[in-house]
């Protein structure tokens, strides 16, 4: 006790009695343990709004422990992207694997937001026009196809399915896309993937903005639209936010597949910018977040 005390390794307790005083540059530690509660849930504002997302944190801790820089990492389900997130930004090699286009285009817009210059290749979607077309034709044959088609259009311009599940009408509502600063305005969009487009669509595109009380009509198609269709388009009007009557855009606005495909979701126009479909990833920086193991 007296080698203790000439040392400074003991403090006294409220009652007197000692305690040895441990550093912890002298301790080992123990192993990571399987408990991570350290992890913070996601907050309402990193969320990008699909339903299982998780904390890049807690992927990030995985593919740390379970990987080196330069592995191969695979996630067969990978949802919203969380995985290959993780992977990207800890110099890992990744492969993603989802069922649905409607996840895997969130993960394509989600990689360009979070990592500018990002190269990747997405296999089992269409890479052009033409692929677009044999895609819809596949689908006039399954109807569950034509919804995947119908998926992978709406995410082109980054917006979310009106009916996910397609159990009931969709109402002539294929998708949405919410606009604005607070995401106060909405845009409909209407999804064709036939040859025979005419101008009775676009008025009936005009009836279901009208009904909803939205601001924007969007006409998604994959034939080149008629004359009389751009005509009909152009006499719906102008729209713009309240408040922000100076910026207006065309309140129907026909946009094609190959335009999709070539501008993503700059081929819509909206009267104040905002993310709609799915939130933006805020963009990586290395601000080294989660440490190294040194494995």
């Amino acid at each position: 006790m007296r080698k203790f005390a000439l040392e400074g390794r003991l403090r006294h307790t409220f009652d007197g009695m000692p305690e040895y005083k441990r550093f912890l540059d002298e301790m080992p530690g123990v192993p990571l343990q399987d408990m991570w509660n350290d992890i913070r849930p996601l907050l309402a504002h990193e969320r990008l709004g699909y339903p299982t997302e998780k904390p890049v944190a807690l992927l990030e801790r995985i593919l740390q422990a379970s990987s080196n820089e330069g592995d191969v990492v695979l996630d067969p389900f990978c949802g919203c992207g969380t995985t290959v997130h993780a992977a990207q930004k800890l110099n890992r090699q990744w492969i993603g694997i989802d069922v649905t286009h409607l996840a895997i285009g969130l993960i394509e817009k989600r990689l360009r937001d979070a990592f500018p210059g990002v190269q990747f290749a997405t296999h089992g979607v269409p890479q052009d026009i033409e692929g677009a077309r044999d895609m819809a034709n596949r689908g006039r044959t399954d109807k569950n196809y034509y919804f995947e088609f119908e998926k992978w259009a709406l995410s082109l311009i980054n917006a979310q399915p009106g009916n996910q599940s397609k159990k009931g009408a969709d109402k002539g509502i294929d998708g949405n896309i919410w606009f604005g600063t607070k995401h106060e305005g909405r845009a409909i969009v209407s999804v064709k993937a036939g040859e025979n487009v005419g101008v009775s669509m676009i008025r009936d595109l005009r009836g279901v903005i009208e009904r909803e009380g939205a601001g924007i009509g969007v006409f998604l198609t994959l034939t080149e639209p008629t004359q009389p269709m751009v005509t009909e388009a152009a006499g719906a009007g102008l729209y713009a936010l309240p408040g922000f009557e100076a910026v207006t855009v065309p309140r129907i606005q026909i946009v094609t597949i190959e335009q999709a495909m070539a501008l993503r979701d700059r081929a819509v126009r909206f009267p104040a910018r905002g993310d709609g479909g799915f939130k933006r990833a805020a963009k990586e920086e290395d601000r080294g977040a989660q440490r190294a193991f040194d494995l």
